[in-house]
């Protein structure tokens, strides 16, 4: 690069900070309305937010179009309502050379419900000490305004006349608190998008390229109700549970032993977080169900685990005569593993990201699953990286109070902006 591009590039890169710091005001407002739409899931009736993301965008100009998931499939997969949202936007002309690279922004505006001990309203979307606080304020309804803000200033930046070639979508999608399989799974199904490359929502402070996927399975056991004062005429389900439970949790000694190389990236972890069974105090229960939560390194076969688990639970169940077991899965969710065209993508963002927030900003995995798996499925080159602190834990993600610091929502959107202009300069 030529002295004289480097002072072009910089003169652009002050444009669109300019452009964000002077619309800030309004990307913060943006994202109080987005947070005062509850997008609880379950039960996950979330078709209403995206009518109003659809309105919100138009009034900054966009077409959203809106593609609703049929109704039986959502039913099907335990949702209410589901409908995905894309907005398109080209740059430079057509047969004027080649196209330049269409990337896609994905923020998920699902989210699990609040639960207690908020100190703030859920879906006030309050702005406290240079935090806004409300449920998905942080993941990841803060992205959905990163993206579009940034968009909004590379169209800035456009109208001036910078040269740009290429395009830029928005996805807006609504289960990834179920595996996101009606969510970009499905609108890359149905064809209705193939980016060259794809950028999701995340924190500030790394640019995460790997994470880890997710086997989650339903285990019934099944004995035979009885009478408490004579339980010898019962085959006691729970007990049979118990068994197996301490077999599978067993497993994760052995799993320690496991390690991964993708830095940020441990080891697997087996989890069972939930158990139901029994009708009465005074009966021996004849049917308990556990639903495990399975996370799996990139260096693991999906088919080898699932394996293994089935195989612990039938040795475990076969030691408790009496009871028989039903084993479904309910999800799998590969886990994410770079793909070599990340590299100007994740680049780019390493650059800016330092520049902006005055401190490197490394690569990293996370023992997370997320959507952005169901675009490397398809071959598509992914980061992950948006506004946030440098932890989940900092964001109180999944947990009461949960927020995003305006400073982190306002730098990691001039990070994008910066990072989209890049990949788009016309060459």
């Amino acid at each position: 690069m030529t002295a004289s591009s480097q002072t072009s590039s910089q003169t652009s890169y002050d444009a669109l900070d300019a452009w964000i710091d002077a619309h800030f005001d309004e990307q913060v407002r943006y994202l109080q309305a987005l947070v005062r739409v509850p997008t609880d899931t379950p039960p996950g009736n979330n078709a209403p937010h995206a009518e109003r993301t659809a309105e919100l965008l138009a009034e900054m100009g966009y077409v959203a179009e809106k593609h609703p998931v049929p109704q039986a499939q959502v039913r099907d997969y335990g949702l209410e309502s589901l409908t995905n949202v894309i907005v398109r936007r080209r740059f430079g002309t057509e047969g004027d050379g080649p196209r330049g690279p269409v990337i896609a922004l994905n923020a998920h505006g699902d989210v699990v419900p609040p639960g207690d001990g908020w100190t703030h309203d859920p879906y006030g979307g309050e702005v406290v000490d240079g935090r806004l606080f409300g449920r998905a304020s942080a993941v990841s309804k803060s992205d959905f305004s990163t993206y579009t803000f940034a968009l909004r200033a590379l169209e800035a930046l456009a109208a001036q006349g910078a040269a740009l070639k290429g395009g830029v979508e928005l996805h807006f999608t609504y289960d990834e608190e179920f595996g996101g399989e009606l969510g970009p799974g499905w609108l890359l199904q149905q064809g209705l998008t193939k980016p060259d490359l794809l950028l999701a929502a995340g924190f500030s402070y790394q640019v995460v390229t790997a994470h880890n996927g997710c086997l989650q399975m339903e285990v019934t056991v099944h004995g035979k109700m009885a009478h408490a004062a004579i339980p010898d005429t019962g085959i006691d389900a729970l007990q049979g549970a118990v068994v197996i439970l301490n077999a599978l949790y067993a497993r994760n000694l052995a799993y320690r032993e496991v390690t991964s190389r993708v830095e940020g990236i441990k080891h697997p972890y087996l989890n069972v977080g939930r158990i139901e069974g029994g009708t009465n105090t005074n009966v021996v229960p004849g049917k308990v169900t556990l639903k495990l939560d399975r996370r799996m390194i990139p260096e693991e076969d999906p088919v080898v685990v699932e394996a293994e688990i089935r195989d612990t639970i039938a040795k475990a169940a076969a030691s408790f005569p009496g009871i028989t077991v039903d084993v479904k899965r309910l999800l799998l969710a590969r886990a994410l593993k770079p793909l070599p065209g990340n590299r100007p993508l994740v680049e780019a963002l390493q650059r800016h990201g330092e520049a902006v927030f005055g401190e490197p900003i490394p690569t990293s995995g996370t023992p997370l699953y997320t959507d952005v798996r169901l675009y490397g499925e398809h071959g598509i080159p992914a980061a992950i990286y948006g506004a946030g602190p440098r932890t989940v834990l900092a964001s109180h993600a999944k947990r009461s109070d949960e927020r995003v610091e305006l400073d982190d929502l306002r730098r990691a959107t001039k990070v994008v902006a910066r990072t989209l202009f890049d990949l788009l300069q016309s060459r």
